[in-house]
């Protein structure tokens, strides 16, 4: 906008410039060539009343020398009867123009080399019609000429250099609050709260400025109002959650009863977690800072101890591959723990009882891949399946896990896939990216990444047979 205004400025003013400079300049240079041709006719009447009385040579001369002309100045006399046609001074007029003045009687103008000359016809008291040449040189027509030109080219470069000053300061006047407000919602867009606009610089910038500033506003109170909600109903489960601990702890020794405790456990302390997330305005999934991170190998070993149990006692086959040695990756243990936690809860509750399921860890040179997979009859809409909230329509689904798992893999600058797996039912494969790249937008994935997962994927699409 700035640069914009400073050109139409600059394009308005030259145009004005050139239009009054350019007429003016010429009317300047004809000025100065009618007071060259009125001080020759100056010169010239000076001779004609001599001509009027005589025709003698010595005294014209005695004429044309008081009239300081001589040089420039000559008298043309015709041939009469009583003399002979002769010229007093120096000549420089063709034949043809003298004659064509002493034919009409009117004065005229010639070209002459280094200059013009003014021709005037003069009556001699014979009847006869004298003409007087004056000489006008070219440096006196255009004398003041150039001069006037600098002065008028000065004033122009100087009308337009204040006009695009003028331009560029207000063109700052007017950018200035559009770039703060650019600034502002940005740094609003990256979860900086408390970013506000001035409301100053010209009027609609100034109401942009309050209604941004309301916007954010309404949207801090919003998140406020949401972060108290989701403190307030994760609060209520501490009532239940007593009851079961309570309930639990009656439950006497054993290994399923010690599990149970342990699940009961788990859960306050997530319970904790979300109360303590929402009071605090933390996100709960972030990208963990070099160093930081977790063994995703003991995690799975745990959460499938957790859930073999259970897998047990509906007579589901399990397998776990890949998870004998160290997989570090930049994700939080806890939340890696939920992701899994979810998925494999999806497995119990829409699969039948008995079906199979397996979990893999393959580790590459910059992804560790995390695959999911049963038996079942599999998801008839994958994409339908990833959007969050959805869920499947049946009780107890709500879609959110599969968001959970999503938005761990793209906080890596990963991402989730659901597929076909090799048992014969779904499997879901989360992409965790190991060289600390931006995290990608769903929908935007580059042909680098596909090159690099197609490597690694071609090395553990085979079938593993269950134990």
């Amino acid at each position: 906008m700035r640069w914009a205004l400073v050109k139409v400025c600059l394009a308005v003013t030259t145009m004005v410039v050139v239009a009054f400079a350019v007429p003016l300049g010429l009317v300047i240079k004809e000025m100065v060539r009618d007071r060259a041709f009125s001080n020759a006719e100056r010169e010239a009447a000076a001779v004609a009343p001599a001509l009027s009385i005589t025709t003698d040579r010595d005294q014209l001369e005695r004429v044309v020398a008081s009239a300081g002309s001589d040089a420039g100045m000559a008298v043309h006399i015709p041939a009469s009867d009583a003399v002979a046609a002769e010229d007093i001074g120096r000549r420089r007029a063709a034949d043809k123009d003298i004659a064509t003045v002493r034919r009409l009687g009117r004065a005229s103008t010639s070209e002459v080399p280094g200059g013009s000359t003014l021709l005037q016809p003069v009556a001699l008291s014979s009847g006869e019609i004298a003409v007087v040449e004056v000489y006008v040189p070219e440096s006196e027509v255009s004398n003041g000429v150039g001069t006037a030109w600098a002065v008028l080219a000065a004033v122009g470069a100087a009308l337009v250099v204040g006009s695009v000053a003028v331009a560029d300061r207000l063109g700052v006047r007017m950018v200035q609050p559009a770039q703060r407000l650019v600034e502002s919602a940005h740094e609003l867009g990256d979860g900086q709260l408390g970013a506000r606009v001035p409301e100053e610089g010209p009027t609609e910038l100034r109401l942009a400025a309050v209604a941004f500033n309301s916007m954010a506003d309404q949207v801090v109170q919003l998140l406020a109002n949401e972060r108290e909600l989701a403190a307030d109903l994760s609060h209520r489960l501490r009532t239940p959650l007593t009851v079961l601990r309570l309930n639990a702890a009656s439950l006497g020794q054993g290994p399923a009863a010690d599990q149970t405790r342990a699940a009961v456990a788990q859960l306050e302390r997530e319970v904790d977690t979300i109360i303590r997330t929402a009071r605090e305005a933390k996100p709960q999934t972030a990208a963990a800072g070099p160093g930081a991170g977790c063994d995703a190998a003991e995690v799975v070993r745990e959460r499938m101890g957790f859930w073999s149990a259970l897998a047990e006692d509906e007579g589901r086959k399990w397998r776990v591959a890949g998870a004998d040695r160290p997989v570090r990756i930049p994700v939080a243990r806890t939340d890696l723990a939920a992701a899994l936690d979810a998925l494999l809860g999806n497995v119990f509750r829409h699969t039948p009882e008995g079906t199979a399921f397996a979990v893999d860890v393959h580790n590459g040179e910059d992804a560790v891949i995390v695959l999911v997979s049963d038996a079942g009859s599999g998801i008839r809409d994958p994409e339908a399946a990833m959007a969050r909230g959805r869920g499947s329509g049946s009780d107890g689904s709500t879609g959110l896990g599969l968001d959970i798992v999503r938005r761990l893999a793209e906080a890596t600058g990963g991402d989730v896939r659901i597929g076909s797996s090799v048992l014969g039912g779904t499997e879901v494969r989360i992409w965790i990216q190991l060289d600390g790249r931006e995290p990608v937008r769903r929908g935007h994935r580059g042909s680098v990444r596909r090159r690099r997962r197609g490597r690694l994927v071609s090395t553990f699409n085979r079938p593993r047979s269950l134990p």
